[in-house]
C-alpha cells in the first residue's frame, strides 16, 4: 500500500520542454558544446612552432656562453656569426603575434635573448674602450695590425710593398709571413726585401709573425723550437712578444695568429675533420693560456693585435685584464671578414685589439686589403701614457 497521498503528488507534465521554457533546448545544446572547465585551448602549428624555435634558441644561446672556449665540439659551432645572436631573436619578435595564446609570455623571453645577443655581438658604444685623446707627455703610435694571407704568394710583389708602404705606420704586425703548399708550411726569407723596401725599420720576425718597427726594439721574446722540418709553424709561438722603447717607457706588442677551427672541403662525416677540430682546440688553447699568462705577468703598457680566426674574442674568450676595442663611431660592431676568396656575406669579425697599461685608442678602423687578403686591415692610433 502506497504512503503517498495522491492527492498531493504533482501529475508529471506532458508539455514538451520549450512549451514552460523554450530556452531550455539551447541551453543543454550549448553545454554539450561548452568546453570542460580548466581545458586549454589547443596551440595551432604557428603557435607550437614559435615556441619550439624559442625553447631551441634559448638552449643554444645557454650552451654557447657557457661552452665556448672549453669543449673541442663546440668549437666548430663557435664559427656562428655573432650577427646570428641578434637575427634569430628579431625575427621571433616579428613572428611573435601569431601565437596569441602565448605571445604575452613569450615577449618579455625573447626581448631578454635579444638584449643578451646584441651584447655578446658587439652591438653598443660600450665597446669601443678608452678612446682618449694624447696629452702632454703622451706619445701617438701609429700601428697596422694585418693577417697578409700567405705573404705575396699569389700576388705582384711590387704592388704589395707598395700598399703596405701607404700606410706609413710606426709599427707592423704582420701574420702569415709564409708560402702555403698543400697541407705544409713553407718558411721564407724575405727580409733583404723588407730592408730595401722599409728603410728605417727593424724586423723582428718568429715563425709566420713578423713585426716591423721605427721603433727601438728593447727585448724579443721568442720561444726555442726545434730546428727541423716545420717545428717553427707547428710549434712555435702564435703570439710574438717584442718589446719597444718609447720614450721613457716599454711597450709590449704582441702579433698574434690563433689557430682556424676546421678546413673548408674537410667532409664533416670523416673522421678526419673531427680529429682536426680536436687538434686545433687543443692547440688555440694552449697559445690562449700562455699569452693571458704573460700579459698578466707582463708590468708593461701592452697592445695584442692580430687575427684571432674567433669572433668570440670580445666578449666570450677574451683576454682577462685586458681592454677590448672596435672601431668605428657608431653603436654597431664591425667586421673584418670575409674580403674575398669566400662567397660568404662579410658578417665575421676575426682581427682583434687589445690593450693594457691604460693605453688609449683614439682612432681605429678597418681598411680594406684589396686583393691581397680574405682580412681586413686594422689600422689605429695608440696613445702610451706619460711616455715623456
Amino acid at each position: 500500500m502506497s504512503t503517498t497521498d495522491p492527492a498531493v503528488v504533482p501529475r508529471p507534465s506532458t508539455d514538451p520542454p520549450d512549451a514552460e521554457n523554450p530556452n531550455t533546448e539551447n541551453l543543454n545544446a550549448e553545454n554539450l558544446n561548452a568546453a570542460p572547465p580548466n581545458t586549454r585551448p589547443r596551440w595551432c602549428p604557428g603557435t607550437r612552432l614559435v615556441v619550439a624555435a624559442t625553447a631551441a634558441w634559448t638552449a643554444f644561446l645557454v650552451l654557447h656562453v657557457a661552452l665556448t672556449g672549453r669543449w673541442w665540439v663546440w668549437f666548430l659551432l663557435e664559427a656562428v656569426p655573432p650577427v646570428a645572436l641578434v637575427a634569430v631573436p628579431a625575427l621571433l619578435l616579428a613572428v611573435v603575434p601569431l601565437a596569441r595564446p602565448v605571445r604575452r609570455r613569450l615577449t618579455p623571453l625573447l626581448l631578454a635573448l635579444l638584449l643578451a645577443g646584441g651584447y655578446l655581438a658587439g652591438v653598443g658604444p660600450g665597446w669601443r674602450g678608452d678612446t682618449g685623446p694624447a696629452g702632454p707627455g703622451d706619445a701617438r703610435i701609429s700601428v697596422v695590425s694585418w693577417n697578409s694571407d700567405y705573404w705575396e704568394m699569389a700576388d705582384d710583389p711590387e704592388a704589395f710593398y707598395a700598399f703596405l708602404r701607404e700606410k706609413d705606420a710606426d709599427v707592423y704586425l704582420l701574420q702569415e709571413y709564409l708560402h702555403w703548399e698543400g697541407e705544409g708550411p713553407i718558411l721564407i726569407d724575405h727580409l733583404d726585401r723588407l730592408r730595401a723596401e722599409f728603410p728605417g725599420y727593424q724586423a723582428v720576425v718568429e715563425g709566420e709573425l713578423l713585426t716591423l718597427t721605427r721603433l727601438p726594439v728593447a727585448a724579443v721574446h721568442s720561444r726555442e723550437v726545434p730546428t727541423t722540418d716545420d717545428a717553427w709553424y707547428w710549434q712555435g709561438r702564435k703570439a710574438q712578444r717584442t718589446d719597444l722603447r718609447v720614450g721613457d717607457r716599454v711597450l709590449s706588442v704582441y702579433n698574434a695568429h690563433f689557430p682556424v677551427p676546421f678546413r673548408v672541403g674537410d667532409n664533416p662525416l670523416g673522421s678526419r675533420f673531427w680529429n682536426f677540430l680536436a687538434k686545433q682546440h687543443d692547440w688555440r688553447t694552449r697559445e690562449l693560456d700562455e699569452l693571458r699568462a704573460d700579459l698578466a705577468a707582463n708590468p708593461n703598457t701592452s697592445v695584442v693585435a692580430g687575427d684571432f680566426n674567433s669572433p668570440w674574442m670580445g666578449s666570450l674568450l677574451g683576454l682577462d685584464g685586458a681592454t677590448t676595442h672596435s672601431p668605428g663611431d657608431g653603436p654597431l660592431p664591425a667586421f673584418s671578414w670575409p674580403l674575398a676568396d669566400y662567397p660568404v656575406p662579410r658578417v665575421w669579425r676575426l682581427d682583434w685589439l687589445f690593450t693594457t697599461g691604460g693605453a688609449s685608442v683614439p682612432d681605429y678602423r678597418f681598411t680594406a686589403s684589396p686583393g691581397f687578403s680574405d682580412h681586413a686591415v686594422q689600422e689605429f692610433t695608440l696613445v702610451v701614457r706619460d711616455a715623456g
